[in-house]
């Protein structure tokens, strides 16, 4: 499973948890819905300190994954052959056709 799934669950879980905790208390539910945000919050913070590091890591890789791409990208536009033929994804089954000897 994604670790930003799993983060994402786990706060939605400690949010239930905690709402459930105060559901029998005699406040008003916006209260109660505010006070277990903030409670959920505190709590995950300590509790899916673990998950948010996994998550973070997995978006550092994608920005960094991107901003190579993007890096490619502009060198293959600045003129650049092999940036530009290292990600043609197109130009792979043309060479392999133009290899062919003509008849």
């Amino acid at each position: 499973m994604s670790p930003a799934i799993k983060y994402t669950l786990g706060r939605i879980g400690l949010f239930v948890v905690v709402l459930a905790l105060l559901s029998p208390l005699p406040l008003n539910l916006l209260v109660t819905g505010m006070i277990a945000i903030l409670v959920s919050a505190v709590a995950s913070f300590f509790l899916l300190a673990k998950w948010r590091n996994e998550m973070n890591e997995q978006l550092v890789g994608a920005a960094g994954r991107r901003s190579a791409e993007k890096e490619r990208l502009r060198a293959a536009l600045a003129g650049d052959e092999e940036a530009a033929a290292e990600g043609d994804r197109a130009a792979a089954p043309q060479q392999e056709k133009s290899a062919e000897p003509p008849r």
